[in-house]
């Protein structure tokens, strides 16, 4: 297989630029750093493309060593061949590879094994040709031998019989062709057994074709059956496969025919069908896996690419009954103020004197933000907290935040380290207020696959889900950046080319040395060297530092580049010292971008980077996405009436539509066939997490407290 063309074809991707990623990655680069900063050699590929090149790339290798490796070991056994060796070289996939190879793996002892050290496998050569006229009876009889354990001309036919069933059963051609025909002609069936369970109802008598049945009904399905729930199988018409297999080796229609069809049928029955179902399934199970994994990987991004609501000093409330609502203040900077406990959720829990308190902290901290986490209790604490502003004399808003995850932080050993002296669900109120300041800064601090924007994701390859979600995690912290003298350890890993290790290092250094003056102080960091440097610099900021394009995109190596530019496009000393170059792309000229890029070997994609860049320092990407929903009053459900159009924020997108926060506590469900009125594929072609939207009631669910919505207003 040539790889590079393989992936070009798979990726509709040029060649040369593919071969360049590939070069790149196996320099030690990371793929934040090609697509930012080795747009030339790229041809501007995003990180999206560049992390697929890269993750399909370790599979086709991967193919490749085994490859080589079912050639060394069918010639080990001397049975290597020039049909078998182009087999072995136009196989495509690990599943044709694996069939190849079926017939030369070393089995335990199997009915056709003990019959071939019995000598029968000349018999069965014989029975499969069909050519013999004689009587098939009198022939086995010259096979009889008590020392070998045929007894009897029956016993030397049954067991030529199984050799043929094996070898059918092990032929790369068929087994590639019968799993076509299960697959086409199957359906996934499923039915409840003793142990009953409400949530699989609808799978207790189950049966789709294989071929069309949805991945979320897989997971479903899957999971069932884990749990004892479910009985699943892969129903298909016997006659289909075992007339194609007699079609193949059955010739004509003599006692030896019947005996080969009799092989056939044994063959399909006793060892094709369970193993062609089992890859089968596994092969329905990864793709949905893979599926949920995308989807979980979509919401993750658009989730941790939430605007900041910046400015603001916020009241994080981690709702709760019996021990109360935990309360932390936190500022602008996500410095904790102060902390405490309210109880108002509860029949018997004073409202008024827990008004009071919370009115005395907001004023004592000028909070003009609440952030409530949308665990346990929280409809009662929405419903206090929006009559708590009804009564101020100063304008505050609120919004529910997810709170996934925050349980997990608050019991870690980052969580601790963070607040020593603070209590678990103390740390619980801080991080939801951070949340709502900086999602990503404080989601980082979480493994991605408790952040809770899933479906089915504790089903999917923990292996594979968690180096998916890290990989959204690492482009979006390096498409925004970090400020290198405010971002916790947890941020810094998350950097080109920091390890976990480094990046508790540089805060080890910032809290001893104080902060940093420049990207190149990064050098005197503790296992940080110059290839680390390269690749990190360009994504970190420092602000108000003593080199003002510090704190902007521009890559250290571009800097002389950068300055050029600025002397070029006719800017004065003062304009320079302001950094005030918004009206660049205006001044710079075809003449001056070909000029600097031939005088400092720059392509022209890196040239207008560094224009944006310059255009617009400091800039954060989030800001030009749609604000988050902030409130000031709430509704109940009983509130909701069918027809009622209401704005809502999207918290989840599924495979079969979307999770939509209407203000209610209770998310509302947008089914697919309700999202738009021209066809849609999936939910994210329309939706997004995060997406403010408009809907309308469809139905209200009072007792099971289902929500169901339109966008079709």
């Amino acid at each position: 297989m040539d790889i590079l063309k393989q992936l070009c074809a798979e990726l509709n991707t040029d060649e040369t630029k593919t071969q360049n990623v590939i070069n790149l990655l196996d320099e030690g680069n990371t793929i934040p750093f090609i697509a930012r900063y080795r747009k030339e050699l790229t041809g501007n590929m995003d990180d999206q493309l560049v992390r697929s090149i890269s993750v399909r790339l370790e599979a086709l290798r991967a193919i490749e060593e085994r490859r080589a490796e079912v050639i060394r070991l069918i010639d080990e056994q001397g049975k290597l061949t020039e049909e078998i060796t182009k087999a072995v070289e136009n196989a495509k996939t690990l599943t044709e590879l694996e069939d190849i190879y079926r017939p030369y793996r070393p089995k335990r002892k199997t009915r056709a094994s003990i019959a071939r050290e019995k000598g029968l496998e000349p018999l069965s050569s014989l029975i499969l040709a069909q050519e013999f006229s004689g009587s098939i009876e009198t022939e086995a009889q010259k096979y009889i031998n008590e020392e070998k354990g045929v007894l009897s001309s029956e016993e030397a036919i049954q067991g030529a019989l199984d050799i043929i069933a094996e070898d059918l059963s092990d032929n790369a051609d068929y087994r590639k062709n019968i799993r076509r025909l299960t697959y086409m002609n199957g359906n996934l069936t499923s039915k409840v057994t003793k142990n009953e369970n409400a949530v699989y109802q609808m799978y207790y008598e189950f049966s789709e074709p294989v071929k069309t049945v949805a991945d979320h009904r897989i997971l479903a399905i899957d999971r069932g059956e884990k749990e004892d729930v479910l009985s699943v199988k892969i129903d298909v018409e016997t006659e289909i496969i075992t007339d194609y297999l007699c079609k193949e080796v059955v010739k004509g229609n003599s006692s030896l025919s019947a005996l080969v069809i009799s092989a056939v049928e044994d063959a399909y029955k006793r060892l094709i069908a369970p193993s062609i179902e089992n890859e089968i399934r596994n092969t329905l199970t990864e793709r949905a896996q893979n599926g949920a994994i995308g989807l979980f990987s979509v919401n993750l991004k658009n989730l941790l690419m939430t605007p900041p609501v910046k400015g603001y000093t916020v009241l994080g409330v981690d709702p709760g009954y019996r021990t109360g609502c935990k309360l932390a203040v936190v500022n602008a900077t996500g410095k904790v103020l102060e902390t405490g406990v309210g109880y108002f959720t509860l029949e018997h829990h004073d409202l008024e004197k827990a008004k009071k308190q919370i009115k005395a902290m907001i004023e004592r901290n000028n909070v003009s933000l609440i952030s409530i986490g949308n665990g346990t209790a929280t409809g009662e604490s929405e419903k206090f907290i929006a009559s708590l502003i009804g009564e101020m004399n100063k304008p505050i808003k609120y919004m529910v935040v997810s709170e996934a995850g925050a349980s997990v932080y608050s019991a870690s050993e980052l969580g601790a380290k963070e607040f020593p002296d603070f209590d678990v669900s103390l740390r619980s109120a801080v991080s939801i207020a951070r949340r709502l300041q900086d999602p990503l800064a404080e989601l980082v601090k979480i493994d991605p696959r408790s952040i809770g924007v899933g479906q089915y994701q504790h089903d999917c390859n923990q292996k594979k889900l968690s180096g998916a979600l890290g990989g959204v995690v690492e482009d979006c912290v390096n498409n925004v950046g970090v400020d290198l003298n405010t971002a916790s350890a947890s941020l810094l890993g998350y950097i080109s080319g920091i390890s976990s290790a480094v990046a508790k290092n540089i805060v080890d250094y910032r809290e001893a040395n104080g902060s940093f003056s420049s990207r190149k102080e990064l050098l005197k960091v503790n296992k940080l060297g110059n290839k680390a440097f390269i690749q990190c610099a360009g994504f970190m900021r420092i602000p108000g530092g003593k080199e003002f394009l510090d704190n902007t995109s521009v890559h250290p190596e571009s800097y002389d580049a950068a300055r050029a530019l600025i002397k070029e496009c006719g800017y004065s000393i003062e304009e320079s010292a302001k950094g005030n170059f918004s009206d660049i792309t205006k001044r710079i000229t075809k003449e001056i971008a070909e000029k600097l890029c031939a005088e400092f070997n720059i392509g022209m994609f890196t040239l207008r980077d560094i224009c944006d860049t310059l255009a617009k320092p400091g800039r954060d990407m989030r800001d030009e996405l749609p604000k988050p929903l902030l409130r000031s009053g709430c509704m109940s459900l009983d509130e909701l009436t069918n027809g009622m159009i209401l704005e809502g924020t999207v918290r989840n997108v599924i495979d079969f539509g979307a999770f939509v926060d209407i203000g209610v506590h209770q998310d509302g469900l947008v089914h697919i066939s309700q999202i738009s009125d021209k066809f849609i594929k999936h939910p994210t072609d329309v939706l997004s997490v995060g997406d403010i939207v408009k809907v309308k009631v469809l139905d209200v669910d009072k007792e099971k407290k289902r929500i169901s919505l339109t966008m079709k207003i």
